[in-house]
């Protein structure tokens, strides 16, 4: 199965007896069989026809759109799937207090372990600086412990997430060189190369998220972690969670062998912005790492999934039966 980005204005996509055609300024440049599709990737300014998104639809073909610029971001996944009833029990989780503290907390406890971990694997190649990032380890093994041993609510659990990333976040930049300008998280815009890739990954990872969910028949509006809002499918970003680490991980290790350089990024209206070459390389680069990514975040749907289905028929379950051993939040912490 493919997957087809396109990050260049112009272009027409457009149904063409049963393929999707790219054309530009009329121009016939390539016909795929909608049936050899999997997701659309689409970060650029373009033509397309209701015929064709219905048929990726119908066909359940992922349907990616993002603005490098302004972040924003809309993900189809086709038609949904499975049982209503998975939806009743998954929203009758939501509503009880003690089932979204539980999944909020594992969530952010896989993460913590994730960005833990790859301090530590990191830090082994950096004897410069290990000491520093070796600390900011160990702050986020302070909150990892406290969100495996103690039953949190929510606002807490979010209140250590924020301190677990900001340790996180002040380790990761001695991953990257100076002349980067990354000493932190920003977005919307992304005021750096370090960050307007990461923006660009998590996107993928978004969409890759709900793409997930859409197959597990499960509502990508309705979250634990994240409340639901307008726009925003929250259990997509409760998903993505525990595989952020990864995808920094993927970052890190495209600027460490120069598959991205500072020559790849340019500065336009205050945003930092990868250019057409360094689209490129990050898309043909990061392929087989989000597939991996995509693989992890469907069995976390399964999880979830079936502790809906559970939910639903008022079946009570232990925390490790609700996460099981496929797709274990803890587990995807490893995967980096």
């Amino acid at each position: 199965m493919t997957t087809l980005y396109i990050d260049r204005r112009g272009y027409e996509l457009e149904l063409d007896s049963g393929a999707l055609a790219v054309r530009k300024d009329g121009e016939l440049l390539k016909r795929l069989p909608v049936g050899l599709i999997e997701r659309v990737v689409v970060a650029s300014d373009i033509l397309m026809s209701t015929r064709l998104m219905a048929a990726l639809c119908d066909q359940g073909v992922g349907l990616l759109l993002y603005n490098a610029r302004t972040g924003a971001r809309a993900a189809f996944a086709g038609a949904p799937g499975g049982d209503a009833r998975r939806r009743l029990g998954q929203a009758k989780m939501a509503l009880q207090e003690n089932a979204r503290n539980l999944w909020a907390r594992r969530w952010v406890h896989a993460k913590a372990l994730g960005q833990a971990r790859l301090l530590r694997l990191e830090a082994e190649k950096l004897p410069a600086v290990r000491a520093a990032i070796l600390a900011q380890a160990v702050r986020i093994d302070v909150a990892a412990m406290r969100l495996r041993r103690e039953e949190l609510s929510v606002e807490t659990t979010r209140g250590l997430e924020g301190a677990a990333s900001a340790a996180y976040f002040e380790g990761l930049q001695h991953l990257f060189a100076p002349a980067l300008g990354f000493h932190g998280r920003n977005r919307r815009p992304p005021l750096d190369p370090v960050n307007a890739t990461l923006s660009l990954a998590y996107t993928l990872l978004y969409g890759a998220a709900v793409e997930a969910i859409a197959a597990a028949g499960l509502d990508p509006g309705l979250g634990y972690l994240h409340d639901p809002a307008h726009g925003r499918a929250a259990l997509a970003c409760d998903l993505m969670e525990p595989l952020r680490p990864a995808a920094d991980q993927l970052v890190a290790t495209l600027f460490r062998e120069r598959t991205l350089r500072h020559d790849h990024f340019q500065q336009k209206d205050g945003a930092c912005l990868l250019g057409k070459a360094g689209r490129r390389a990050f898309y043909e680069q990061a392929e087989p790492a989000m597939e991996r990514f995509r693989n992890k975040l469907r069995a976390l749907a399964r999880v979830v999934a079936r502790a809906a289905d559970a939910a639903a028929r008022d079946l009570p379950l232990a925390s490790t039966e609700m996460l099981g051993a496929e797709g274990d939040p803890e587990n995807e912490a490893a995967i980096c």
